[in-house]
């Protein structure tokens, strides 16, 4: 959906002349002929730029000015006035304007105004959210969404705010499973109590408990402090367990225990711990799947599947590409010092066409990406080649090479012997032993191949177990049983 910009003019032909460069400049424009139709339309419509006439019979645009201020309407206005005295400019900008144009505008200077006044409010909006999600006081007006789908699950969310019913929030990686559940905390009455995340995935298997439930010092070998768990951590407020659906069944017993009897065993303890936690899980597998499988307890499943809902990908709602986009531009180019205001349309048209496999957070990566490389004040296809090339009907637009130097030309002396040379595969692994020329075993070749893909993806370890089709828990474990536990650190730090 294209920007809305409601212009509020008593005067037809000032309001058509505005109306045309508005919709020229490719945003939509709203009319209303009086301050009070303009409020009832900000109210009923909503918009995301007001140009507001100051003189105007009635309602004028200075009450018009504070009726939005006493009604909580914070969308920016833009005066436009006849009258381009220092008074009326400081009384504008007192009663919350953000820009002040002289008419008869100049389209140049009236479209400038307009994108400014966007890229402030976009920036102004993102710092407040990051603020209440710092505070722990996020909350679901923060997620904006233009989406059918999406709106169902952010009204199931809103009820499951009002209570401390445990709920399992399922969708693929990258569609904001945590921020959806930061909401749920931020809407209910442990707004602002801690909100603790524990990523299931990426815990060793010999430290799941130890993580969760805590340990006391001197309870094994390494544990030279006492550590009191993420559930004691999180008592109070909300515990949230991403990618639930990697505990190991072992783990899983003493989660069920801890969530049925509301306290948790540290690790060499001599009594239990109460805890008083709103549990949220997340999982990009079908736990059901799992459950199947024999893979998750099913005992613990009925326990979390209390109240589930599923986000849907980024390509089920593209309605909400768009806003997103201005989100992540707005914050990007504030914390790179860069001065982009904005996003062209047709670069927004090809980022509303693509499928975005990686979800919200490919999209987030895609415009860190953009604003980074950016030479002018507007992100053009230029700086999405990479998705421009997976998109019909849009040119990739890349700069060509810069020409080569010609080298001198050389006549090469006679070989006088042939050196025959075996070119080998780099990524080959070989089945055969060198020493002994006999064939490896098992053991070996699993160590030659793990070794490999710790090498190729740079040890990322999400992406080595995926390629394997392994777990991380399973993957950690054969780093241990084949002596290779220091060499993804190895590659990490490389």
């Amino acid at each position: 959906m294209s920007t809305a910009v409601l212009i509020v003019d008593d005067d037809p032909v000032q309001r058509r002349l505005t109306e045309a460069a508005v919709r020229r400049f490719g945003f939509e424009a709203r009319v209303a002929e009086t301050g009070i139709d303009g409020l009832a339309m900000l109210r009923a419509e909503g918009a995301d730029v007001v140009l507001l006439d100051m003189v105007m019979p009635g309602l004028d645009g200075l009450g018009v000015l504070a009726e939005m201020r006493r009604s909580g309407l914070d969308t920016p206005v833009i005066v436009q006035t006849s009258n381009g005295s220092i008074d009326a400019v400081v009384n504008a900008m007192r009663a919350g304007a953000v820009d002040f144009v002289v008419k008869p505008a100049g389209a140049e200077r009236l479209q400038v105004s307009i994108k400014n006044a966007l890229r402030v409010d976009h920036l102004e909006e993102e710092v407040r959210r990051m603020r209440r999600r710092a505070s722990g006081a996020l909350s679901f007006k923060d997620l904006t969404s233009r989406s059918p789908d999406m709106e169902r699950v952010i009204r199931l969310a809103e009820r499951a705010a009002k209570s401390t019913i445990p709920v399992l929030i399922e969708g693929e990686s990258g569609v904001g499973k945590e921020v959806l559940a930061r909401a749920i905390q931020g809407s209910g009455d442990r707004k602002g109590k801690p909100f603790v995340t524990v990523n299931c995935g990426a815990i060793p298997e010999n430290l799941v408990e130890s993580t969760l439930f805590g340990h006391e010092k001197g309870a094994f070998t390494g544990a030279t402090e006492k550590h009191a768990g993420k559930f004691v951590e999180a008592s109070g407020g909300t515990l949230f367990l991403d990618e639930i659906g990697e505990l190991p069944l072992d783990a899983q017993v003493k989660l069920l225990r801890a969530l049925q009897e509301g306290e948790v065993d540290p690790v060499g303890g001599k009594r239990a711990v109460r805890v008083d936690i709103r549990l949220i899980s997340a999982t990009n597998r079908s736990l059901l799947d799992l459950v199947k499988q024999g893979k998750f307890r099913e005992d613990l499943f009925y326990r979390l599947n209390v109240f589930p809902m599923t986000l849907p990908p980024l390509r089920a709602r593209r309605e909400d590409v768009a806003e997103l986009a201005r989100s992540f531009c707005a914050r990007f180019a504030a914390e790179e010092g860069k001065r982009v205001r904005g996003i062209s349309q047709e670069a927004m048209a090809l980022l509303t066409r693509y499928p975005w496999p990686g979800n919200v957070r490919q999209l987030e990566n895609a415009l860190f990406r953009a604003v980074v490389l950016a030479d002018g004040d507007e992100l053009t296809l230029a700086e999405f080649p990479q998705i421009a090339a997976q998109v019909e009907g849009f040119d990739v637009r890349i700069p060509p090479a810069p020409n080569q130097p010609v080298m001198p030309s050389y006549v090469p002396e006679p070989v006088r012997e042939i050196v025959r040379v075996e070119v080998r595969d780099p990524h080959a692994l070989s089945l055969v032993t060198e020493e002994t020329g006999e064939i490896k075993t098992m053991e070996t070749l699993e160590t030659d191949i793990i070794r490999f893909a710790l090498q190729f993806y740079r040890g990322r370890m999400s992406e080595v177990s995926r390629r394997l089709g392994i777990g991380r828990s399973t993957l950690y474990r054969k780093l241990k049983d084949l002596g290779l536990e220091g060499e993804e650190k190895a590659d990490d730090a490389a």
